[in-house]
């Protein structure tokens, strides 16, 4: 059975409209179930529904939906996010908001023709709800495979490579030819579910570990509530590897020789990703980098990948990530009817026994553009620091101002420094949270 995923004529004319810039409808993509080691079909045809931070609903108080029954407390009228964990994983808690809804809510206009941002006009306890019908069912989210963990999957992967006479040992004539740029499928506008405006905050809570759990509620509750937002690119922190999947740097250009292959980009902050074929861990010093270290083998045309040795970090909305985090990753290539490359399936398990309860799955699609040759430099964004932290808030500075900021420990989990120090006075954190590092 080809290890190529299969795909029906719908996608492929999807694909092309959209390289084209033309609205379609989404079609599944139906890979085989190659004997429980990838491929296994996505569960549903429809994409994650792309619920945007600002204009829900028609009032500027803090009614629930109809049918709703709020709770007593929830995040917005809590004075003490800790003491409510029996309420995290009630919806209602959230007011129905998806992660981006919560962290967008003083940010934008609300869709009514006036500049008041979703927080309403008495915050935070006039902040609006979502849409209680609105969620991404969390089958959709976990692994479909029977590993927990990605050297198990990278060995059951390679041994049935080696079954049938494999890997695949490319030379430049013979591999495949994915240099170029790509861009994003975005059936309907819509996009996948790490954006975090696909789910309700529950379902993603679903997934962590308790202590995980808390260190992402922690951040909706300082984003949502306090404004005190401390992304990444603000104060000139790293992306970090998660954030290649979501809003943030992602990998718009490819490089394919028969030793490495290149993953680049530049956004918010810059990708540069290295697979080198045919090599075993350990690559370097055991020190974990921001896109960790990638080893990975030719199956066929298809390129199935094993990263390690991730620096742990956090997410923009999302939850963090532990130094466990590795992933297992499979390019598959597609092609329309003619057999004109149309771009490349990439599926990722996310394994983090730290972090998640059992392993999660992306999966994601890149639409060929253009090769190397027509397309325009690649420039990389150098973060020139205009934020600094002041008082706990990201405040724009002007050049030659005089402010008094202290500097976080970048690797001691600076965004809890900040928001322990400026806004957790008089809450009861758990002592047994070891929340200033990485442990």
């Amino acid at each position: 059975m080809s290890k190529v995923w299969k795909v029906m004529e719908t996608t492929i004319a999807a694909v092309a409209l959209s390289a084209l810039g033309v609205a379609t409808s989404f079609a599944q993509l139906q890979p085989p179930n190659i004997e429980g080691l990838r491929g296994a079909p996505f569960a549903t045809v429809n994409p994650p529904p792309d619920v945007r931070s600002h204009g829900e609903g028609s009032e500027w108080d803090a009614r629930a939906p109809d049918g709703i029954e709020p709770l007593p407390v929830d995040l917005y009228t809590s004075t003490d996010f800790y003491q409510d964990r029996d309420l995290w994983l009630d919806q209602r808690y959230w007011r129905c908001n998806s992660p981006r809804q919560t962290t967008d809510m003083r940010s934008g206009g609300a869709g009514s023709g006036t500049s008041d941002p979703r927080i309403g006009r008495n915050p935070p306890t006039s902040a609006r709800w979502g849409d209680c019908e609105m969620d991404w069912p969390r089958e959709n989210i976990v692994s479909p495979y029977p590993f927990n963990n990605a050297g198990d999957h990278y060995s059951a992967l390679l041994a049935d490579a080696r079954s049938r006479g494999g890997p695949t040992q490319h030379t430049y004539e013979s591999m495949p030819k994915w240099d170029g740029v790509y861009g994003e499928y975005l059936p309907e506008g819509r996009r996948i579910w790490n954006y975090m405006r696909a789910n309700q905050v529950p379902t993603l809570l679903s997934l962590l570990t308790p202590d995980y759990q808390q260190r992402m509620v922690r951040q909706l509750y300082h984003e949502g509530v306090n404004a005190a937002h401390q992304w990444s690119a603000s104060h000139c922190w790293p992306e970090g590897f998660m954030r290649q999947w979501a809003t943030g740097p992602t990998p718009t250009r490819m490089v394919v020789t028969p030793e490495v292959v290149l993953l680049v980009g530049s956004g918010s902050g810059n990708v540069w990703r290295t697979v080198h074929i045919g090599r075993e861990f350990p690559l370097g010093q055991g020190i974990p980098q921001w896109y960790g270290d990638t080893i990975g083998f030719w199956d066929g045309d298809a390129l199935i990948t094993m990263t390690s040795n991730v620096q742990a970090w956090t997410q923009h909305t999302s939850w963090e990530f532990s130094y466990e985090l590795e992933t297992i990753e499979v390019f598959t290539p597609v092609h329309n009817s003619a057999g004109e490359f149309m771009g490349i399936d990439w599926e990722a398990i996310i394994y983090d026994s730290e972090a998640l309860v059992e392993p999660v799955r992306i999966l994601w699609h890149r639409n060929y553009q253009q090769g190397w040759d027509t397309a325009g430099r690649l420039g990389f964004a150098e973060c020139t620091r205009r934020l600094y932290p002041v008082d706990g808030f990201a405040t724009q500075v002007a050049p030659g101002e005089v402010i008094e900021y202290r500097v976080p420990d970048m690797f001691g989990r600076p965004w809890a420094q900040i928001w322990e120090e400026f806004f957790e006075e008089g809450m009861q954190r758990p002592e047994d949270e070891l929340d200033l590092g990485f442990d």
